[in-house]
């Protein structure tokens, strides 16, 4: 009886291939979050909260192969005049990232990280809401690949404006 040969098992092949493009997640991590009320959960009138929610992602190089992905969420709450709540969190993530294209490596911090770490803001989210006494706060699905394509078509748009 022979050994099979590890090429011909693809997963194995693409472990060997060392000009495979990556970008996987190493670890995920909460690297800060904040939440304030003004006046704690005392609502005047009917809560009806106007809420703004602003999304930023930031990178930075660990080392030639490993980026830190940051996704800040931010959400306030303002019933009538006056802020019921803020809330900051801070969701980080450490990716692996080899042999990709310019290109490629924005589209995977703009879309795939957000994608990943997302779900652990919104639920950091909810959770800070809750304990604040407030009702619970789900934050909607949030498609970060058209947020990129706007994105991109803004800047082109911008660049046209200049020149």
């Amino acid at each position: 009886m022979t050994d099979p040969d590890p090429k011909a098992d693809g997963a194995a092949a693409s472990q060997d291939d060392s000009t495979a493009p990556e970008f996987s997640l190493q670890s995920v991590y909460l690297k800060d979050c904040s939440f304030e009320a003004p006046r704690g959960p005392r609502v005047e009138g009917t809560w009806n909260p106007q809420i703004n929610l602003d999304l930023n992602t930031a990178a930075e190089a660990l080392s030639p192969e490993l980026r830190e992905v940051v996704l800040t969420v931010s959400v306030s709450a303002r019933n009538g005049e006056s802020t019921a709540f803020m809330v900051e969190v801070k969701q980080a993530g450490v990716f692996g990232v080899r042999n990709l294209e310019e290109a490629d490596y924005r589209r995977a911090i703009a879309t795939v990280a957000p994608n990943v770490l997302f779900p652990y803001a919104r639920a950091m989210v909810a959770q800070l809401v809750t304990q604040g006494g407030f009702p619970q706060m789900l934050l909607p699905p949030v498609n970060f690949e058209v947020l990129y394509a706007r994105s991109m078509a803004e800047a082109q748009q911008q660049a046209q404006l200049n020149s």
